[in-house]
């Protein structure tokens, strides 16, 4: 069985490493949901267009026959 050993040690700069360890010093909103949007509310307006797609649907399956 053959395996790949890589060494354990990372060698890097002094600068790569104040890089990956310095502060940052940033605000974090928790509360805020980015990219969803408040729920839509149904209407009348709705409730039409699905009983006139209802009604388009169920005309053409009648004609086909």
């Amino acid at each position: 069985m053959k395996t790949d050993v890589m060494p354990s040690l990372v060698k890097m700069d002094a600068e790569e490493l104040r890089q990956l360890t310095a502060e940052v010093k940033e605000t974090i909103a928790r509360d805020i949901e980015l990219g969803r949007k408040p729920a839509k509310t149904f209407s009348a307006a709705d409730l039409w267009n699905i009983r006139r797609s209802m009604k388009t649907a169920t005309g053409m399956m009648n004609r086909r026959g």
